[in-house]
């Protein structure tokens, strides 16, 4: 469902181009709002390669757990700050498990991975230097960045139902609506100058 609020505000700024500026005059940095994890291809907190070797590994240590366990285990620990995508933790997965440090297991159509015993023992050795990776990726990330983030996920998310569900006149009524917020959001910024 994020993914169509990121397609939604992505298309709407991607017109502005790059460095581009908005109907009033607002500049407005494409890359920073990418980066912040808004628009198409935005990400959150990137964490180097090693961060995510090292939760992969930590939290196998607590349970097995597929991909998809992983990433939104990171993405909770971390206070929403950083989700691994899929292209970073399944590689990570194909190569700890090469390295013979955890082993996929089948059950009931789902592939789970768990540590062996060398990945154990590698875990105990390294605790330290494996640190706490979601804590810190989520170190520079302000928690109303977060809020906000959500927010603008949950009213993409409703806007979306509105689109499936609503009738015309809810469809119209729900276009005021989002028109009014931006420009509020706006006006809200115009008081601080």
């Amino acid at each position: 469902m994020h993914a169509f609020a990121d397609h939604i505000l992505g298309r709407s700024f991607h017109r502005m181009g790059r460095h581009g500026h908005g109907r009033y005059g607002q500049h407005f940095d494409l890359g920073a709002w990418r980066s912040m994890g808004f628009g198409p291809g935005g990400r959150r907190s990137r964490a180097r390669r090693g961060d995510v070797r090292a939760a992969i590994l930590l939290l196998l240590e607590e349970e097995p757990r597929n991909g998809y366990q992983l990433m939104e285990e990171i993405e909770s620990r971390s206070g929403g700050a950083w989700r691994p995508s899929p292209g970073s933790i399944y590689p990570a997965l194909a190569q700890l498990e090469d390295e013979g440090l955890i082993q996929a297991e089948e059950s009931a159509g789902r592939r789970s991975f768990q540590l062996t015993d060398a990945g154990r023992a590698y875990v105990a050795e390294n605790r330290e230097a494996l640190g706490s990776p979601w804590d810190e990726a989520g170190e520079d990330v302000p928690s109303n960045f977060v809020d906000l983030r959500t927010l603008v996920g949950q009213v993409g998310v409703a806007t979306l139902q509105v689109l499936q569900s609503g009738d015309e006149r809810q469809i119209a009524e729900a276009k005021k609506i989002l028109t009014e917020a931006r420009k509020s959001l706006y006006r809200l910024l115009a008081e601080s100058d």
